[in-house]
């Protein structure tokens, strides 16, 4: 798994952002990854699970986010991306990157899809 830091904590997380258009979930997500961390892919249209976490707003105001998480097959890492100064990125396993997030739901999200199918 690929993450990527927050800009201003510097906090390992998934690419992600506002979804702009309602319904466009996936798509959105290919362009976060594409700006947060330089990857171009192929991505899966079923979300693959969901976490939620609050956000600090610039105005100080706390808002609870939802978040889809959606499956992206990684074709291109580029050298240069619009947010490579902001971030760094880092491949991770799952249960690698399940101990270096934040986020409850998100750890919770990795450790299920780490774990065997029965």
């Amino acid at each position: 798994m690929l993450l990527v830091t927050s800009r201003e904590t510097k906090r390992w997380v998934l690419p992600k952002g506002w979804t702009e258009k309602p319904g466009r979930g996936s798509e959105q997500a290919a362009q976060e990854a594409f700006e947060e961390a330089g990857i171009i892919g192929r991505i899966g249209t079923a979300s693959i699970g969901a976490y939620t976490y609050p956000k600090r707003l610039d105005n100080g105001v706390t808002v609870t986010c939802d978040v889809e998480v959606f499956p992206l097959a990684v074709d291109r890492l580029l050298e240069d991306w619009p947010e490579k100064s902001q971030r760094e990125r880092r491949w991770f396993t799952l249960s690698e990157a399940a101990m270096a997030v934040e986020e409850g739901g998100l750890v919770t999200l990795m450790l299920q899809l780490s774990a065997p199918s029965p």
